[in-house]
């Protein structure tokens, strides 16, 4: 599938995973899951996670992380595949 096609498909998805204050090593093994289980996640990054970085550059780091292709970033929520 294409990128296009992915974005139009994970518009409708909630966000499933969370990352807060502890960062996104919290919530490498929760993504790794959910991605098993499905083809598209949603991540929201809260403000105590982001500090002094921007949400791309978090969204970076996890699909790196967790060995998955990052969709788009839009606002503080990425979309990773």
């Amino acid at each position: 599938m294409s990128d296009q096609e992915l974005r139009k498909e994970a518009h409708d998805l909630d966000v499933t995973v969370w990352v807060g204050k502890h960062g996104i090593d919290s919530v490498v093994d929760e993504l790794a899951d959910q991605l098993d289980d499905r083809k598209l996640v949603k991540v929201k990054f809260l403000r105590a996670a982001r500090g002094g970085t921007t949400t791309d550059e978090l969204a970076e780091e996890l699909a790196d992380a967790v060995g998955a292709d990052l969709i788009e970033t839009r606002g503080n929520t990425a979309v990773l595949h």
